[in-house]
């Protein structure tokens, strides 16, 4: 990645493109988390995430399941019986979901402090 006057800040052929967004979405991580201990139904990552709407969660995890992330098990049964599991993969965005937590534990009170004292223009 180079900056110059003429030409762009990033270089259209640069593999960080390919980045999944979503990793830094308001519910991925969190999906991450209720996946860390093992696999769970749709119905029991309710629970934790009881603010997410059932919609946003199933697209999240359509779109977690697309990017190689988590794994979406069908099991025959009346009625459905589907769980969601963390791939090696998505596994890995623990590593980034724990440096995060250290990130803001060590800066929380600066950001707190930043935004009670932020005055727009």
């Amino acid at each position: 990645m180079t900056a110059t006057e003429s030409g762009p800040v990033f270089d259209p052929v640069c593999p960080t493109t390919m980045l999944p967004f979503r990793i830094g979405d308001k519910w991925t991580a969190m999906i991450v988390i209720c996946l860390e201990p093992g696999p769970r139904r749709f119905g029991e990552l309710l629970v934790p995430l009881r603010t997410i709407t059932r919609k946003v969660l199933s697209e999240t995890l359509r779109a977690m399941e697309r990017d190689g992330m988590v794994v979406r098990r069908e099991f025959p049964a009346n009625p459905p019986h589907v769980e969601y599991e963390l791939t090696p993969l998505g596994r890995s965005l623990l590593t980034l979901i724990d440096a995060a937590r250290d990130w803001c534990r060590t800066h929380l009170p600066e950001l707190i402090e930043a935004r009670e004292s932020y005055r727009p223009r």
